[in-house]
This record gives C-alpha cells, sequence and structure tokens, in this order.
C-alpha cells in the first residue's frame, strides 16, 4: 500500500526541487495526479535551480537564452510523500532532485552535489554518519521593527535573553508541541529544544543518521516546517544568520563521524586524540573553509553573524571540547569521536553545506593532510588565519577555490557565483530594512 493509500485525505500536492540558493521551486497538482508524477516526473527548465534569492532569472545566465531554456525532469528522490502539516488544507510535497532527458543527472542541483560526494566516500568503504544543530528566532514583525513575540501563555514578552531557560520554553509550548507532532508525522528525527542565547532564540538538535542526502533533507524541510507553523501561529520564524544586531545570529553547526564497512566509527581508536582518519579529515575541513566560505555564508545579513566574540568563529582553527574554535572535536565517549563544524549560519542551503564540509574532510582524508595543533583557550584572542568577513571575498575565493572544483560541477560553481554577485549587485541598493524584510522569511 503507498503512502497516498494510507493517507486518503490528503487532497492536493506539491512537488518540487531545491535551488542554489535553498529555496523550494515546484509545482501545485491535485492528488489525482499523483501516479502519474511518481512514474513519470514533471518538466521543470533547468534554469530554474539557478534563480536568484527574489526568484528571478540570472542575468547572462548560460541556462536561459545561451542554449534556449531547455527543460529537465525532475524525479521524485528516494525520501517520498512528507505532510505539510502547516497548511490547513491536507497536503503532501513530494521531494524531486532534476535529470537531463537522456537520465543524466543536472549537474546544477545542489542534492545531486552531495549525492556524489556520498559516493565516493562509498568507494573508500566510509560511510559519514551526520547530524544538524538548527537554530532559528521567533519574531514579531507586524509592526515595523522585530521583537520577540508575545507568550500565548501570558500575553507577556521576554525583555531579554534566557539560556537554556525552561520559561522560554513554556513560554510557547502550543508552538512547540505542533512542532515536534510535524516532525513526527514527516520523519524529521527531532531531539532536544533549547532556549538559546538570542532573545527569542532557540535551537533543536536532529539525531545522527547514516544518510547524509537523509541529514540534508531533514534540515531543509525543518526549516520549512518552522517557519509554516509560526506563521500559523500570528508570528514568524527566521533561520537568517543575523535578524537582531545586538544578539547572536543563527548557526546551522554540523556533527559528523565515519562509519566503516562493518559499521564502526573509524574516527574512533579508544583514545583521547582519535584516528588519523579523523585528523586527516580536520585538516580538509580547515583547508576548505577559507575557500568555501560562500557556502556557509551565502548571503549580505551572513557576514554580520561573522565577528569575534558573538558565539560564531572567526579564526580558522580546530580543537577539543572549545566552542570558540571554528572545527570542534567534542567531549564525551573517545568512541563516539567526531567533528562538529561551526562556520555555517542558519540560512545556508543544506545540501551545499554537507557536500561541503563533507568534501572538504574528503580532499583532507585523500590527500592524508596533517592539521596544525589543536588550540587552548579562546580563539578570539589568538593570531590565527581568518575566515573571510566580506561577501566579496568569499564570492571571490569559491569562483578560484581548487578544493571547490574537487567537491562540485563546474556548472554548479559557475551558477552559484553568477546568482551571488547578482544578489550582491541588488542588495547594494536596499536598507537595512528591506534587506531584513527580504532574508527574514526565504532564507
Amino acid at each position: 500500500m503507498s503512502w497516498l493509500d494510507q493517507h486518503p485525505e490528503i487532497r492536493n500536492i506539491r512537488c518540487g526541487a531545491v535551488d542554489l540558493n535553498g529555496q523550494g521551486r515546484g509545482k501545485r497538482f491535485p492528488v489525482r495526479f499523483a501516479r502519474k508524477i511518481e512514474e513519470e516526473g514533471t518538466r521543470f527548465p533547468l534554469s530554474v535551480l539557478n534563480l536568484d534569492i527574489w526568484g528571478e532569472d540570472v542575468e547572462d545566465s548560460p541556462l536561459v537564452f545561451e542554449i534556449g531554456d531547455p527543460d529537465g525532469i525532475l524525479r521524485p528522490t528516494e525520501r517520498g510523500y512528507v505532510p505539510m502539516p502547516w497548511l490547513q488544507v491536507p497536503t503532501a510535497l513530494l521531494p524531486m532532485w532534476m535529470f537531463h532527458e537522456d537520465g543524466a543527472p543536472f549537474p546544477g542541483d545542489p542534492r545531486h552535489a552531495l549525492r556524489a560526494v556520498v559516493e565516493r566516500y562509498a568507494a573508500l568503504g566510509l560511510t559519514p554518519c551526520v547530524a544538524t544543530e538548527m537554530e532559528f528566532y521567533l519574531v514579531d514583525d507586524s509592526e515595523g521593527e522585530i521583537r520577540q513575540p508575545p507568550s500565548p501563555r501570558s500575553g507577556k514578552r521576554r525583555p531579554g535573553a534566557e539560556i537554556l531557560s525552561l520559561r522560554a520554553l513554556d513560554a510557547f509550548d502550543v508552538f512547540f508541541n505542533e512542532l515536534y507532532d510535524g516532525c513526527d508525522a514527516m520523519g524529521i528525527p527531532a531531539e532536544a529544544a533549547i532556549s538559546e542565547v538570542g532573545l527569542g532564540q532557540f535551537e533543536i538538535n536532529l539525531s545522527h543518521v547514516p544518510d547524509a542526502l537523509r541529514a540534508a533533507d531533514d534540515a531543509w524541510l525543518f526549516k520549512q516546517l518552522v517557519r509554516g507553523l509560526a506563521r500559523r501561529h500570528g508570528f514568524a520564524a527566521s533561520f537568517m544568520a543575523k535578524p537582531y544586531e545586538d544578539y547572536a545570529g543563527n548557526g546551522l553547526h554540523c556533527h559528523f563521524s565515519l562509519l566503516d564497512r562493518e559499521g564502526r566509527n573509524a574516527f574512533a581508536d579508544g583514545s583521547f586524540a582519535g584516528t588519523p582518519l579523523l585528523h586527516h579529515a580536520i585538516a580538509g575541513c580547515l583547508r576548505g573553509i577559507p575557500e568555501l566560505t560562500l557556502v556557509f555564508a551565502p548571503h549580505a545579513n551572513s557576514y554580520e553573524r561573522l565577528v569575534p566574540e558573538s558565539h560564531a568563529p572567526t579564526g580558522i582553527c580546530w580543537a577539543y571540547e572549545n566552542r570558540t574554535a571554528s572545527v570542534r572535536v567534542p567531549g564525551g565517549s573517545p568512541m563516539a569521536r567526531r567533528i562538529e563544524h561551526r562556520v555555517a549560519g542558519g540560512d545556508v542551503n543544506p545540501y551545499l553545506f554537507l557536500a561541503a564540509v563533507l568534501g572538504s574532510a574528503l580532499t583532507g582524508i585523500e590527500d592524508r593532510l596533517e592539521p596544525p595543533p589543536p588550540i587552548e583557550g579562546n580563539a578570539y584572542e589568538q593570531d590565527l588565519p581568518q575566515i573571510p568577513d566580506t561577501w566579496e571575498a568569499a564570492i571571490d575565493a569559491f569562483e578560484d577555490s581548487a578544493v571547490a572544483r574537487r567537491i562540485f560541477p563546474p556548472e554548479l560553481i559557475g551558477n552559484f557565483v553568477m546568482t551571488k554577485r547578482q544578489e550582491a549587485r541588488y542588495m547594494a541598493e536596499l536598507t537595512p530594512r528591506q534587506q531584513l524584510e527580504l532574508y527574514l522569511d526565504t532564507v
């Protein structure tokens, strides 16, 4: 029995893929067309996966007039249908990805880029086991300046942030209950929720899964769910990197280990230090950071988060159990050794993000790189190589990156640079308020 047979209440479906900016692009169909879409897919312009953040064509894109704006075929991913509980009418989403007419994967699709990295690991007998930490703000944007929404329980607004506060969680208990119910219905492995360091900021961790594609799906679907449910409750949820000038930004941290053919953690040997493979992967991550920052910080607002002493890393370094480092090896059992990559903001495309993290680690493994010694103490106070601190520098570094060329197809690199340069040109014409309105709901 199919998923739709088990859910006769579904009245319509959405089908679509994720573009380079992390935006869902697709179509709405009455449910009677579902079988046809499952079997045949649906035609879609290839250029749609390379629109700018406003959803406009990128000027001079080779996918548009140069080759006649041809169609590709969107086909369902292995994820299958998921409900969309934030909508009033029972609706299902069918995640898809793009192929050419001859069945070849479209290299401009970010999900295919991540799949290619995973396949390279598989050729080495390794499987990434991945988890993400999802930070977001709940925001009242109804009256111009943003602020924390009033508690549905008390009607009061908190005067400041409350780190790890149970009271802050309780204030939005109905929202969080619906959020966890939605995660269960969508197959998103949500774990603990905490109140974070910002005003109205929260974090929910998604469990480790031995499937990087599913982890990226989970992160992307989680963002849609959180934003949709928040609007149903009369406020907004935002993953933008820095919605408030005076509070910490939203990060999207990735934890990963590598499983060998027997399912054992290839980073763990029972020692505190971990295996040589762990150190090669750390070295690859460090080498990749300056050239891949555009993936980790893809928008103008992203660089407002990457400032010293703001709970976001600025120095390129690694450490054991040290949250000021950009790459951290968390504590706990030596048999659970893993890497936490802490650079990315909440505004990233999860597919490009995991491809960049896992891909850079893989280059370190392939080249048998050795990292510098781990730092101790406050990374902000040390003389370290720095993460690019401007959007323009990050765009240039990505365009010229040898590391990026080992991870991403040249078509995707070119398309991503073009959409970022167009966004940068247009963003320069907007006021801070207009930038906030653009990014608050979209990223």
